[in-house]
């Protein structure tokens, strides 16, 4: 399946939603008050979020009014326009060699996503290492092997119980080894202790920025799209514990409120740089803004 189609058939749920709401709209409706309160329904119905609906509201009267539209027909692409503004980050490029922490709570989907970003980087023609820092959930070790199989790289892990920081420092070791280009590393979900988290992060970050100085580390947080206004307080709890660099929003798929794009990437102001769209292990997409919107409100 080519990279277009699987964005949209990933977008389809989100997309006929908010198309039905939408296509109404924009049928030489005038803008007035109504309008831009059904337009304010329809974003808030899409998980927008109201502080990024109300900011995409705002710019689309003060477009509007500047240009001298009054007909809703002739707003739409103002509307595209404002709306990928609002997610449009400019993500610097990675250099090599490369390291992501990845953090995100149980159940999210983070094992999977890490799979998949290692697909993603040996597809780019990356050799990829894979650190199995999540020692305190069972079997988290166990799963992300499963992964580096079927993503065909290599793990390093320890057993349950073992310092998150020592399996970093071993991968970290191993990897400049054998020259390899990037290391993903896992981390444990549990947010119920959130002072021993941040001890294992702080750790861990330790360790890379003394064994790896040259590298260009990132940290990542996994989202769960389906929860919906959930993922914009786990990233304000993790955003307490590390900086986040970036969101890898996964199950985009499986729900019709995609809009939650917005209210993590615009109020939070921290870039979308992944979503997943599918079970497959190529269904991990590097984010777009543009090709998002032109889903959602097609020309």
């Amino acid at each position: 399946m080519g990279l277009f189609k699987k964005i949209t058939t990933g977008l389809k749920k989100t997309k006929e939603s908010f198309n039905k709401k939408i296509y109404e709209l924009f049928k030489g409706r005038e803008l007035d008050d109504e309008f831009y309160e059904e337009l304010e329904y329809a974003l808030i119905s899409a998980d927008v979020g109201v502080t990024a609906t109300e900011n995409i509201i705002e710019q689309l009267r003060d477009a509007c009014f500047s240009a001298k539209i009054t007909k809703s027909d002739n707003a739409k692409d103002l509307l595209r326009e404002i709306m990928v503004g609002e997610i449009d980050y400019d993500i610097p490029e990675y250099d090599y060699p490369l390291v992501i922490l990845v953090a995100g709570v149980n159940g999210v989907g983070k094992t999977t996503a890490i799979g998949k970003l290692a697909h993603y980087f040996k597809s780019q023609g990356k050799s990829v290492l894979l650190a199995a820092a999540d020692t305190f959930r069972a079997a988290a070790s166990d799963q992300l092997t499963v992964w580096a199989e079927r993503s065909d790289v290599r793990i390093v892990k320890q057993n349950e119980g073992s310092d998150p920081a020592a399996v970093v420092f071993d991968a970290i070791g191993s990897a400049k080894a054998r020259g390899e280009n990037v290391v993903l590393i896992d981390t444990a979900g549990r947010l119920h202790n959130k002072k021993n988290l941040m001890n294992e992060l702080c750790k861990i970050h330790g360790v890379v920025d003394r064994e790896f100085p040259g590298c260009d580390y990132r940290s990542y947080i996994v989202l769960d799209a389906t929860t919906g206004q959930n993922a914009v307080s786990q990233v304000e709890t993790f955003g307490e514990i590390f900086d986040i660099d970036g969101i890898i929003l996964n199950k985009l798929d499986g729900t019709a409120k995609g809009g939650v794009v917005f209210a993590i990437s615009a109020e939070q102001e921290i870039p979308v740089c992944f979503i997943g769209v599918g079970e497959q292990i190529d269904d991990l997409l590097k984010f777009d803004a543009k090709d998002f919107i032109d889903e959602l409100i097609p020309r």
